[in-house]
């Protein structure tokens, strides 16, 4: 049922960017003949006077069809309410809509969170240091050694570690340090506590590193807010930090692409993480939400061929030049980038179902 829920998220994601889109174009007057969510075969649809609307199989996708290039259609090509045939901004607004549809819908999102459930608070620090994730690697040293998610490090070579945000820094150091060399942990695990030897390994800086995640063993909760309008506010706040720490993750992957590659993330590993919250912290699945909705906005408003930025990018250069690029060019140019962006969606559903293949190999052994 969590990978459902997660699944259920993406595909309401989609399905308000798409609405974005086809709300703006019949609120102008547009002509919109297909609204689909998702992609594949056609699994119900439903003919209106106007639109075609239809369920496909697989939900990671969605997309509103207009009946320009539709040689199907029978409206005239000088039709005004044709979209080609619009001024620039009335396509702007169009192909925009999505885009703005997904932020707005993330700020709701966030204020449903504040109201309902409440923005997760750290009220009480507690020893040790908390294993907030592992490496997706089932060969990586920690998953070798045994240990788990939300794991608590109590001490590392017999230094213990108190209940204070400088004790991450100085596990984080001891491994740093410690590249081919044994290290002792002492860790709990709900009531049961055991050591634990392993010897981090070098990674190309010359740094140890053993595969795991880290963040300070604190008490959380969280107090939802009733007041209508602080509710407001504190969503406009979450909102707002959310925006800037997606821009400076993507400028990362930019500056230091070598090194964030392999944090970029695919449909099936999104559904995964997804899934985990479902599960085990249903309380942040609105801001699990939000933070896709975000993620999915930003990503399409950046000027590459197939995309939202990438069209707009195209009205752009047409309303400097005074005239449209010639249709062929902009055929051309959207294909080439729909390869591409098919090529990466592929290599990382592989990847990531490779990975997760390998995950489910290691957790049988366990039991055999």
């Amino acid at each position: 049922m969590s990978v459902l829920a997660a699944i259920a998220v993406l595909a309401v994601l989609i399905l308000v960017h798409e609405l974005g889109h086809f709300v703006a174009a019949r609120s102008q007057g547009i002509h919109v003949n297909r609204f689909s969510l998702g992609f594949g075969p056609i699994l119900w649809k439903y003919q209106g006077s106007q639109t075609e609307y239809a369920i496909r199989a697989f939900p990671l996708g969605g997309f509103v069809g207009f009946p320009d290039d539709d040689p199907d259609s029978d409206i005239p090509p000088n039709d005004p309410n044709l979209l080609r045939n619009r001024p620039i901004l009335d396509r702007a607004i169009v192909i925009s809509a999505g885009v703005i549809a997904n932020l707005i819908f993330a700020y709701l999102l966030l204020v449903v969170q504040v109201g309902t459930v409440g923005i997760p608070q750290t009220t009480q620090p507690l020893p040790g240091v908390l294993i907030q994730q592992l490496a997706p690697d089932v060969s990586s040293v920690a998953q070798k050694a045994g240990i788990q998610k939300g794991d608590i490090i109590l001490a590392a070579n017999q230094r213990e570690f108190g209940a204070s945000q400088q004790e991450l820094e100085a596990l984080r150091e001891i491994i740093k340090t410690n590249a081919g060399k044994p290290v002792e942990l002492e860790i709990a695990r709900g009531e049961q506590k055991f050591s634990v030897n392993l010897v981090p390994e070098a990674k190309s800086n010359g740094e140890g590193s053993i595969g795991i995640g880290l963040s300070p063993n604190v008490k959380i909760e969280r107090h939802p807010v009733t007041n209508p309008v602080k509710a407001l506010n504190i969503g406009a706040v979450e909102f707002q930090r959310i925006v800037t720490l997606t821009f400076k993750g993507f400028g990362q992957l930019i500056t230091n692409f070598g090194e964030t590659a392999n944090q970029v993330a695919g449909p099936i590993k999104i559904v995964e993480i997804g899934a985990n919250i479902a599960q085990n912290d249903t309380g942040s699945l609105f801001f699990f939400a939000a933070l896709i909705s975000i993620n999915l906005a930003i990503i399409n408003i950046l000027p590459l061929p197939a995309l939202d930025g990438g069209q707009l990018a195209f009205l752009l250069i047409e309303g400097l030049r005074g005239k449209p690029i010639p249709t062929r060019i902009q055929e051309g140019v959207m294909q080439t980038g729909l390869m591409l962006l098919l090529g990466l969606g592929i290599f990382l559903i592989v990847k990531e179902t490779t990975q997760l293949t390998s995950q489910l190999e290691w957790v049988q052994k366990l039991f055999q």
